[in-house]
């Protein structure tokens, strides 16, 4: 029976609604975080919304001797790892960094649960791993490839997840990729907090929208697409955290490896969603058409069939959701959490 939880990243953008959707369950949480790229704000916001307390633990996870001492201490029964650098365009840069952080830190936390017979553990992956090969929609039977350093650390942790459960039958492992992730908790108190110039699509559009930056620069408008620009399958992100109970439940039945694509299953284009959110904000927002960046691909959206019948899980909101709630966030909070 899995009763407490430990979510490693829990205070980052998808980690901080995960916690909210597991608190709303009745799940004990203990969240680890460096906050290196979050804000504790996150947690006490998550409190307020669930009316339920958080176990808080502020470390690294690469610093063995804290997490073993979390383990001795909390008795955890599962784990959720979101901890882990995620920008991609800084990871071609900084390859050494992601590696070092993303892959030996996950190496240091199995290692501790190891030792403590804590053998759950649901992942968080990317779509990223299927790089530009496979055939859209996308099954998670679908050959992956990388383009970028951040993509490959993701790749890395799947083969070495892959492996430990085949080396061991007592494990539980679930892993999940997520295609994009947008929106906020819809009381506008919780969403993504990009800490400085903002690195995903939506929070660049909102604070265009809300005059704070100038225009949108769209990446590549000569993709074989309906209007040029990039398509992905976006996914609120309260959706996607709903995914992680319904991933714990199925760890909880004993789910020995298990691979999931956390999607709608269909694909935007950047230019649809700017129009999507100008309908929301009621004026047009600026945009201008750039080159292609570096590691980007056209199409990716996903097959989400199998998550419907083995989780029992499928997305629910749409597109215009997603927009209301990111403006939402972004009109409530517009300078994040540090205001």
């Amino acid at each position: 029976m899995i009763k407490k939880i430990l979510v490693t990243g829990g205070a980052g953008f998808i980690g901080s609604h995960t916690c909210v959707e597991l608190l709303n369950q009745g799940y004990e949480l203990v969240v680890v975080d460096n906050l290196q790229h979050s804000s504790f704000k996150s947690l006490e916001v998550i409190q307020s919304l669930t009316s339920r307390s958080i176990c808080f633990y502020q470390i690294d996870i690469r610093d063995q001797d804290q997490l073993e001492a979390i383990f001795e201490h909390e008795h955890i029964d599962a784990v959720i790892h979101f901890a882990g650098l995620k920008v991609v365009s800084e990871s071609i840069y900084a390859p050494l960094e992601y590696y070092e952080n993303n892959v030996s830190g996950t190496i240091t936390l199995l290692e501790v649960m190891k030792k403590f017979a804590c053998k759950n553990i649901i992942f968080s992956s990317s779509a990223s791993v299927y790089g530009d090969l496979a055939a859209v929609p996308i099954l998670e039977s679908a050959p992956r490839s990388t383009t970028v350093p951040y993509a490959r650390t993701k790749l890395i942790i799947e083969d070495l997840l892959i492996d430990l459960a085949r080396s061991d039958a007592k494990w539980n492992i679930v892993i999940l990729r997520y295609f994009n992730p947008i929106g906020a908790h819809p009381s506008g108190d919780l969403g993504e907090d990009p800490k400085g110039l903002p690195t995903n699509l939506l929070p660049y559009v909102t604070q265009v929208a809300s005059g704070q930056l100038k225009e949108v620069q769209v990446f590549g408008a000569d993709y074989k697409t309906k209007d040029g620009t990039g398509v992905r399958d976006y996914i609120h992100v309260v959706d996607l955290a709903r995914g992680h109970v319904a991933a714990i439940q199925k760890l909880a039945k004993g789910s020995r490896l298990s691979i999931y694509n956390l999607g709608t299953g269909k694909g935007s284009s950047v230019l649809d969603i700017i129009t999507e959110m100008e309908a929301v904000v009621g004026h047009p927002i600026a945009y201008q058409l750039v080159e292609r960046r570096a590691g980007d691909i056209a199409v990716s959206y996903a097959d989400v069939s199998k998550a419907k019948a083995e989780l029992h899980w499928q997305a629910n909101f749409d597109l215009r959701r997603m927009c209301e709630d990111s403006w939402r966030w972004q009109c409530r909070h517009p300078l994040g959490f540090e205001e």
